[in-house]
């Protein structure tokens, strides 16, 4: 949990926050580069949140590494008149949460299907084998609805 202040960011129009952060989710790096600034009153971020998503392919369940750059980009108040808003990011106290909002924000952009590879070919539905690696042995299975016609051709 790294908490930034940004009293002085909100009053002072023009002040500047870098942001240049190496922290970690569970075990993976993350890096979050970037300012956080006052201009005309408004207090916003301007970042970007760099890790790598390690996972399993969606169609054959190979593991897949992939850097992940997630645009932290957020608008900061003090408080909100309207209480049904999620356009801004509310600090009563003026304190951020970096790590907290940086991983809500990279678990709100995680893709949702990851393939190894864009023409992944998945497992075989008989036997389970990769048919990445190339074809398996199973022969294609008939439909029981037609099993009477392969009959006669046979």
């Amino acid at each position: 949990m790294f908490k930034v202040e940004l009293e002085a960011i909100f009053n002072r129009v023009g002040e500047q926050l870098t942001l240049d952060r190496e922290t970690t989710f569970g075990e993976t790096p993350v890096h979050i580069h970037g300012v956080i600034r006052n201009t005309a009153g408004v207090v916003y971020s301007d970042a970007t949140i760099e890790t790598e998503l390690h996972t399993v392919c969606d169609r054959c369940a190979c593991d897949v590494v992939r850097p992940l750059k997630v645009p932290f980009v957020h608008t900061f108040v003090p408080e909100v008149q309207n209480e049904d808003t999620d356009d801004y990011i509310v600090l009563p106290d003026l304190v951020l949460d970096l790590d907290a909002l940086a991983e809500e924000d990279v678990v709100l952009n995680l893709p949702s299907k990851v393939l190894c590879k864009e023409d992944c070919k998945g497992l075989c539905p008989q036997c389970g084998k990769n048919l990445n690696d190339g074809p398996c042995d199973c022969k294609e299975p008939v439909d029981p609805r037609l099993a009477g016609l392969l009959d006669l051709l046979n």
